[in-house]
């Protein structure tokens, strides 16, 4: 009865969270009928997950020049977004709520920091983002990045009814923040960056979580292997 209910919720609701109503049940099942019966365990149900892709190069370098050059308060808003997603790597929820006084550079110089959400790290803005984000953040001041006029901090639609009035050219994508996450991740993965310091960074559980975008990570050539396994001169 509990598989047959979650698979007829399936397509309504996200792979994972079948997971999780189907867990969730099955611990009030084991509650309420007792272990003592010898009821064999339940079988195993796998849902495929459909993480976000990244972006190729070209296709956040056109977001960007596309956001550039977008009017006023349209084009804070777009840079907010990308910055934010490809240059910090934040959830929507993290995004939306992100107020310019919670990027900081703590020192002259230095690399720009989100510290309005919680990591187990610095979270530290990616170069290429540094700058723009700087000075959204300057603008911005106790306001919020994006959309600065509303009065809630988070509702469901929005980011995605943003994305869906302010389409860029028929060219390029439409701007999403999973897939925005996606690219400041596997970003980081091609830099060989620790993987448990990339999940920390990103607010995961683990670095287990990072398996799903291992297939667009290229293998190292011979020399940079080599490097890497040698480490530094010991002086």
């Amino acid at each position: 009865m509990i598989d047959a209910f979650v698979l007829s919720r399936v397509g309504e609701i996200e792979g994972s969270s079948v997971r999780t109503y189907r867990t969730w049940l099955l611990r009030v099942r084991d509650a309420l009928a007792w272990s003592e019966r010898g009821e064999a365990p339940p079988a195993r149900m796998h849902a495929d997950t459909n993480p976000h892709q990244p972006y190729y190069a070209a296709e956040l370098a056109g977001l960007r020049h596309w956001a550039t050059h977008l009017p006023r308060q349209q084009r804070t808003d777009a840079l907010a977004l990308l910055g934010l997603g490809a240059g910090l790597g934040l959830m929507p929820k993290e995004v939306a709520s992100s107020r310019g006084l919670d990027l900081c550079r703590p020192s002259r110089g230095g690399p720009l920091l989100h510290r309005g959400v919680e990591r187990l790290v610095p979270l530290v803005a990616r170069a290429a983002w540094d700058t723009i984000l700087g000075e959204l953040a300057e603008t911005a001041g106790s306001g919020y990045l994006f959309r600065p006029r509303r009065t809630v901090e988070y509702a469901k639609n929005l980011i995605g009814s943003w994305s869906v009035i302010h389409r860029p050219p028929q060219e390029l994508p439409p701007v999403s923040v999973g897939r925005l996450r996606a690219t400041w991740i596997v970003k980081l993965m091609r830099a060989h960056i620790d993987h448990q310091l990339i999940a920390q960074a990103a607010g995961l559980a683990s670095a287990a979580s990072l398996a799903r975008w291992q297939h667009l990570v290229p293998p190292v050539d011979e020399l940079t292997a080599a490097r890497l396994s040698r480490g530094p001169e010991v002086r």
